[in-house]
C-alpha cells in the first residue's frame, strides 16, 4: 500500500465524502472551505490515490496550535494511520516560526484519540467540561450583581496573576484552551471583554462573546467557590441577557469547568456536563 500525506484542496471534497468514518453529519465536510484555509489546515493521508485518515491543525493567538477533525475510514482502521498523519500534522505545526505550543484536546471517553495523541508525543495537560446551558435562573441566590472593570491596565493585572505567571490553562474560545502567556492577550481583545470584581476585590469573573453552531457568553471563573460567592450567577446572568439582547437571539452560557468545581454544583443544576475535555501538548 502506497502512502502519501498532503494538504487537502476543494478538489479533494468528493474523495473527503466517500470516507466510511461512520460521523453522521460531519461537520468537516460541511465546513469544509473554512477548516482547510487562512489559519486552518487540513490533511490527509492517501493509500493509493484513495482518502483514509484524516486530520488538521487550526492557530490562534499566532504562536498556539491546536490538532484536531482526526477520523479514519473504517475500512482501513487498525493500520496507525492516524498517528501517521497526525505525526506529521505536529511537525507541520511546529514548522511555523511563530508557534510556540502545539496541543490537542479530546473527550475523555475518547480513548483511540488519546493513544494517538500520546504516541506522537503529546503529554495531558489538563481536564475540564464545557457545561454549557440556556437558563442558569436556578443558580441565582439574590445577590448584587458584581462590578464592571473598565481598566485594560487592570485587567491585563488579573489575567497576569491568575493565568501568565503560572502558565494556567486559559480557554481562549469554547473549546480551544491554552497555557497562558503575556503574547495571548492583546489589549484589543481584552477591551472587548468583560471583567466584573466581587465587593471584596478577590474574586474575578471574565465573560466574552464566542460563536460555535450556537452564539455563547463564555464565562470564566478560575475559581472552586462557585455556589459559595454571592452576586457571581446573577453578574453571569445578567451579562448573558445583554448579550442577547444586542444579538436579538438566545446566547447560551458557556464555562469550562474543573472536575472539582463541576462537584460543587448542585443537584439538578441547569447545565449540560458531556464527557470532559483532556488538553494535551508540548511547547517547542
Amino acid at each position: 500500500m502506497e502512502k502519501k500525506i498532503r494538504p487537502l484542496t476543494i478538489e479533494d471534497l468528493p474523495k473527503l465524502k466517500a470516507m466510511e468514518t461512520g460521523i453522521d453529519d460531519d461537520y468537516v465536510i460541511r465546513v469544509f472551505d473554512r477548516i482547510s484555509t487562512g489559519n486552518n489546515k487540513l490533511f490527509g493521508l492517501f493509500a493509493n490515490d484513495q482518502l483514509v485518515s484524516v486530520g488538521g491543525l487550526s492557530i490562534f493567538a499566532k504562536q498556539y496550535a491546536m490538532l484536531g477533525r482526526m477520523r479514519s475510514d473504517l475500512r482501513f482502521r487498525g493500520n496507525d494511520l492516524s498517528t501517521s498523519l497526525m505525526s506529521q500534522v505536529l511537525d507541520e505545526a511546529f514548522k511555523l516560526p511563530d508557534i510556540k505550543w502545539v496541543g490537542a484536546n479530546t473527550q475523555e471517553e475518547n480513548i483511540p484519540a488519546q493513544r494517538v495523541l500520546k504516541k506522537i508525543g503529546l503529554a495531558e495537560k489538563h481536564i475540564s467540561y464545557g457545561a454549557s446551558a440556556l437558563n442558569i435562573s436556578s443558580l441565582k441566590s439574590g445577590g448584587t450583581p458584581w462590578e464592571r472593570l473598565e481598566d485594560v491596565s487592570m485587567k491585563r493585572q488579573w489575567l497576569r496573576k491568575l493565568f501568565v505567571e503560572s502558565s494556567a490553562v486559559f480557554p481562549y474560545e469554547c473549546y480551544y484552551p491554552f497555557p497562558a502567556s503575556e503574547e495571548m492577550f492583546e489589549d484589543r481583545q481584552i477591551a472587548d471583554w468583560n471583567f466584573f470584581v466581587n465587593p471584596k476585590g478577590d474574586r474575578v469573573l471574565i465573560t466574552k462573546k464566542d460563536f460555535k453552531k450556537y452564539y455563547y457568553l463564555h464565562a470564566v471563573y478560575p475559581f472552586d467557590d462557585l455556589m459559595d460567592q454571592p452576586g457571581l450567577w446573577e453578574t453571569i446572568s445578567l451579562a448573558q441577557e445583554q448579550l442577547a439582547s444586542k444579538l436579538r437571539k438566545d446566547a447560551h452560557v458557556w464555562m469550562d469547568l474543573t472536575k472539582q468545581q463541576a462537584s460543587t454544583l448542585p443537584d439538578g443544576h441547569p447545565f449540560n456536563l458531556p464527557s470532559p475535555w483532556m488538553l494535551f501538548g508540548k511547547g517547542r
